[in-house]
């Protein structure tokens, strides 16, 4: 997450091994990206569907309606963006695994599951894409 964004006190998260947990999502999130590992597919934007689940352990003292205090999903979306906006990135699975990494960055944060689609990928098809999931060890 950026550096101008307090976290929230880890030493008040709970063993995750039964902490009640919550669900982030951004679902349907749709960006123009610069992707694309076949040679037609470089110096032209594309659409891309992104759907985002964070697994996220919730702080043993409750929520005061600060949002520092949880995992925000505007932030995610603007962290998202950020990288899209880097460059061209030729795999999907690259953009899926940089997108979990931000994820997997806050200390909230204990799994994530990142979807992907590009909707123009196959004539034949509503979309291409790739999900995978990760989390912390």
């Amino acid at each position: 997450m950026s550096k101008d964004t307090a976290s929230p006190d880890v030493t008040a998260l709970p063993r995750t091994e039964n902490a009640p947990r919550r669900k982030v999502f951004v679902r349907g999130l749709v960006l123009d990206a610069f992707i694309g590992a076949y040679e037609f597919e470089q110096g032209a934007a594309q659409p891309l569907r992104i759907d985002l689940e964070v697994d996220v352990i919730e702080p043993s003292n409750p929520v005061a309606d600060r949002l520092e205090d949880v995992v925000c999903y505007n932030k995610l979306t603007q962290g998202i963006k950020a990288i899209i906006d880097e460059g061209h990135i030729k795999l999907v699975e690259t953009l899926a695994e940089r997108v979990a990494d931000l994820a997997l960055s806050h200390p909230m944060v204990i799994g994530v599951s990142v979807r992907i689609e590009k909707p123009n990928a196959i004539d034949e098809a509503s979309a291409a894409g790739i999900e995978i999931e990760r989390r912390k060890r």
